[in-house]
Order: C-alpha cells, then sequence, then structure tokens
C-alpha cells in the first residue's frame, strides 16, 4: 500500500491524519469519527466552495451521476462547515450538482468546523489527489497552494505525491498566453504539446505556434522538433494577415459595375478600379463609358 500523504498542519491537528484517510472513512460511511457531525441539508442551503479549482465538469458524467442519485441515493455525503446564512461546501461538488440535477431537496452531510485555510486546503488537496482536475487546473491548484498557503515548492510535492520537477513544470504552464491554456482546458492539445512553447520569445509567438500544431495534428515529438526549429530559426512562424473586411457598399457596387462591364471593378474610398486584358478590351470599355468619339460624317 502507497504511503498516505500528510496534510498540513492545520488539518492533521483536526484529524490527526491525511485527506486521504479522512475522505476514505466519509465515503465508507464511518459512524464513528472525532468531531464529525452528521446530518441533512437543503440543497438550497449549500453554498459552493470558493476555493474548488476544478471549472470544468463533465455534462455527460453529471447526467449519468444525476440518474444514479435519483435511482439509489447519495451514498457519500458531502463536507460542509456552518456559515451565516446556511452551509459552505468543502468536498462534494459533483454530487451537488447531480442532486440538483435529480432534483433532491435534501442531501446527506458531514459537518466540519474548518477555517479559510483549511477549508482551501482540503479542497485543493482533494481535487489534486484524486485527479480530477485537467492540467491547467491542476497548475492552478498548485499555484494556490504556494501562493494562498505559503508552501514551498519541496512541501508541494511531499503534499501531493509527486515530484518537485513534475510540480514545478506543472506550475510553468500558466505562464502560457489564455489562449493557449484554453486549447488545453478544451482538451485540444495536451500539457506535453504546449509546454515546449515556453521556450518561445513571446506570447504572439507561443499562440501562432500552437495554432499550427493544432492545425496540422502534430504529435508531442513532431511539437518538440517544431518548436526547437523555431527557436534555432529554422522554422518562422508567420501569422497570416487577415484581409480586412469590406464595406458592404463597396462590396455591392463592384459586383454591379462588374456585371455591367463584364470585367473586374474595384472600388474602394475614393478609388476605381477597372481591369481590362487587352486594347480591344479598352476600347470595349472606354466606349461603354463614352469616352470614344464617333467619327464625323463626310
Amino acid at each position: 500500500m502507497a504511503e498516505k500523504r500528510k496534510l498540513g498542519r492545520g488539518l492533521d491537528s483536526i484529524f490527526g491524519g491525511n485527506v486521504e484517510e479522512v475522505l476514505d472513512q466519509i465515503e465508507e460511511n464511518a459512524k464513528e469519527m472525532p468531531g464529525r457531525k452528521e446530518i441533512q441539508i437543503p440543497v438550497d442551503e449549500i453554498r459552493p466552495n470558493p476555493y474548488q479549482p476544478r471549472k470544468e465538469f463533465d455534462q455527460k458524467g453529471l447526467e449519468e451521476l444525476s440518474a444514479s442519485i435519483r435511482e439509489h441515493g447519495i451514498f457519500t455525503p458531502l463536507l460542509v462547515r456552518k456559515s451565516i446564512k446556511g452551509y459552505d461546501l468543502i468536498t462534494g461538488e459533483r454530487r451537488l450538482r447531480a442532486a440538483r440535477m435529480a432534483g433532491l431537496d435534501t442531501v446527506p452531510a458531514i459537518q466540519v468546523d474548518f477555517k479559510d485555510d483549511e477549508m482551501m486546503e482540503i479542497a485543493l488537496l482533494e481535487n489534486v489527489q484524486r485527479e480530477d482536475l485537467n492540467p491547467i487546473e491542476e497548475a492552478m491548484a498548485y499555484d494556490a497552494l504556494v501562493q494562498k498557503l505559503g508552501y514551498t515548492q519541496e512541501k508541494l510535492a511531499e503534499r501531493v505525491g509527486k515530484s518537485r520537477e513534475y510540480c514545478a513544470n506543472m506550475m510553468r504552464l500558466l505562464k502560457l498566453p489564455s489562449g493557449v491554456r484554453a486549447l488545453v482546458t478544451d482538451k485540444k492539445l495536451t500539457a506535453g504539446h504546449v509546454r515546449p512553447l515556453l521556450a518561445l520569445k513571446d506570447e504572439e509567438q507561443m499562440e501562432e505556434a500552437a495554432e499550427e500544431i493544432l492545425a496540422r495534428h502534430m504529435s508531442v515529438r513532431e511539437t518538440e522538433k517544431y518548436v526547437k526549429g523555431i527557436v534555432n530559426g529554422e522554422n518562422p512562424v508567420h501569422k497570416p494577415k487577415k484581409k480586412a473586411e469590406k464595406d458592404p457598399f463597396y462590396s455591392d457596387l463592384e459586383n454591379r459595375m462588374s456585371e455591367k462591364y463584364g470585367t473586374q471593378v474595384e472600388v474602394s474610398k475614393k478609388e476605381i478600379r477597372i481591369h481590362y486584358s487587352d486594347t480591344e478590351d479598352l476600347n470595349r470599355i472606354l466606349d461603354m463609358l463614352g469616352c470614344i468619339e464617333e467619327s464625323s460624317q463626310e
């Protein structure tokens, strides 16, 4: 059995253990656990955890869980704390959402007194350790543990059971432009695809390269080679200039004039260009414009 991963000092003082052990006890419906109080809570009285790192929830998975809850109920209680009005959710966001979809009025919950930092810590660690997060959410959770709870990278690695290098590489993903991070969140590119982009000089170049990688369906290895080529000046990225949209008035005028004169006509502000293929075609157009005088009759 893998060694249990310890929590921060705050949660250790409450549970005397680690987050996995506590959550396992809850899931097994242990009836005796120090400091725990199991209750039924109206769904409308529970507010989402503001420290919840997961932002994306699979709709199909929620629908399947909702159907199961509708038929069998909720086996695993939510973890909450009492607030001034109602309750704050600590863990169990998917179950709460699915319970609402299933039309439940109340849900089983375990009430525990948590401070804000303890609430944040268990929410982040529970999600990270149970691998419910996409790479960007995972990186944001690590960053929150470092920035808001004062974790060192060594302590972070110990808490989440990963290597220090792994944690550092994950957090580096947050240096990518928001558009590139969105490609990872939307599962269009993997963390392995976008991590090499950090070697590029600016955000615009990163975004352009990401678009090219996506368009060409590159593998991670192909991506690494491609980015290396950009860094070495072998694969310059050229972003095609977007053609300015034509004023509808000028576009309509171009179409009508082209049809009338039988040739390409370009119309823009203060300029009209009429194309011709040869001298005969030019004379034809000039004649239609009334620019050729008829010879005088003798």
